[in-house]
């Protein structure tokens, strides 16, 4: 995890001090339930919990008892016997590592999605307003990089805004399914364990039970979790490029903001450079690097092996935190986007014309023109504009093949003829106003 990149709130989540919290409820909750069920002492289950409740436990201590046990779960009990006393011997009853370590794990993802789901609600909601204020601010619609036809500034934010709707029920499914709990034992009989424990520890620690652990919780769960931001990941640089495309100097449609102060070159002072959306690009593929380890972590060895555990240490705070950092750092350039809607339409009107073809070669059609021939007469004469030699309009009019009258042929070079359906696209993303 980069500091650089990393919010607060999404860095506490993946402490030391928050995971040895963790780590001792879910060992807490399974002696409460391993008390009522008669397993260990009621008083020594409430004494568990009286003295390690408000404890802080010591990350250099445990690291210290692990240096000799070379086994974390151990070292972090030891110390944990060092707090609570000799009461703590009814701790981890039954119990196996992965229990602790994925049930956690669990815990640690879920409160991550909750961060990613307000990251995205505030993409929304910037997208939802930018979208509205330009709604028919008129644009060129680019297909290869090359104008292709008018749409508004606001189609494209609506675009995004639905792709967003998107990540968030893909964020809301990943949760769900990351969010379960194993409190099983060795190999995941229950042999040792009651599956009320489970149960009780799932429920108190806000999750569901895992239906078969087999002393791990699986890893296609994490594997589609991870895929699940991958995707996010991706959708936040789809649109961080098209503002570096709409931010270049022979386009400049829409501008990240340039605060007071602020430097674009070491080198050269003119520069206004899209620093924050080409961040995104990156952080975006540092996200979908987690992606490929996901998945090769499925195939563990039989009932468990600890190969997933390396990666996941490294992928679940650095892909987390990443894209938390990266859905607030877009949300930003949204909210703060400039905008040129004079630079589009001064674009849009580039090509003298050009972005009707199709509607002239359609009224052709309709005319009784051949498809074949109308589309020669109109690309004929669209090259020659190409070339520079003159104006769309005046090479249609010219042209016998041509047979539209000029009012009509000056009608179809409307702008308002491609906005007409906006508000059916609007309805459909934000819902009937």
């Amino acid at each position: 995890m980069i500091t650089r990149y990393s919010r607060l709130d999404a860095v506490a989540i993946w402490s030391q001090e928050t995971k040895y919290k963790i780590w001792f409820e879910i060992e807490a909750h399974a002696a409460t339930k391993m008390a009522e069920l008669g397993v260990i002492p009621k008083e020594s289950a409430e004494a568990i919990w009286a003295n390690g409740k408000d404890a802080t436990f010591d990350a250099d201590r445990i690291d210290e008892i692990e240096r000799t046990t070379k086994h974390d779960v151990i070292a972090f009990l030891t110390h944990v016997a060092e707090i609570v006393g000799e009461e703590a011997r009814f701790l981890h009853q039954g119990m196996t590592s992965s229990d602790v370590l994925d049930t956690c794990f669990a815990v640690q993802l879920a409160r991550s999605t909750d961060l990613l789901l307000g990251g995205v609600d505030r993409v929304l909601a910037a997208l939802e307003t930018r979208a509205k204020e330009h709604k028919y601010t008129p644009t060129v619609g680019r297909s290869h990089g090359i104008h292709a036809e008018p749409v508004t500034f606001g189609l494209k934010l609506a675009g995004y805004h639905a792709e967003f709707q998107r990540a968030k029920r893909r964020l809301i499914t990943a949760r769900e399914e990351i969010a379960t709990c194993a409190i099983s034992g060795a190999v995941g009989t229950f042999a040792n364990v009651d599956p009320a424990v489970e149960q009780y520890v799932a429920d108190q620690m806000g999750l569901s039970v895992e239906p078969v652990s087999t002393q791990v919780i699986p890893r296609d769960r994490h594997a589609a979790y991870f895929a699940a931001l991958g995707v996010v990941a991706s959708s936040v640089e789809r649109l961080a490029v098209e503002i570096r495309h709409l931010q270049r100097t022979e386009v400049l449609e829409a501008e990240e903001f340039f605060d007071k102060g602020q430097k674009g070159s070491s080198a050269m002072p003119h520069k206004r450079n899209p620093i924050l959306t080409e961040n995104l690009t990156g952080l975006a593929r540092l996200v979908r690097s987690a992606v490929t380890p996901a998945m090769e972590n499925v195939a563990l060895w039989h009932e468990r092996d600890i190969s997933h555990s390396s990666v996941e240490r490294g992928i679940g705070p650095d892909a987390t935190i990443h894209l938390d950092f990266a859905l607030h750092r877009l949300a930003g350039v949204i909210e703060r986007l400039n905008v040129y809607p004079e630079n589009m339409q001064k674009n849009l009107d580039r090509l003298g014309g050009l972005v009707f073809s199709q509607r002239v070669m359609l009224a052709l059609t309709q005319a009784g023109v051949s498809r074949e021939d109308a589309y020669a007469a109109v690309q004929e004469n669209a090259m020659k504009v190409w070339r520079g030699e003159g104006a769309f309009i005046d090479f249609l009019k010219a042209d016998a093949r041509v047979t539209l009258p000029h009012d009509e042929l000056e009608a179809l070079f409307d702008l308002g003829y491609h906005t007409k359906n906006v508000d059916v696209i609007f309805d459909r993303v934000f819902g009937k106003n």
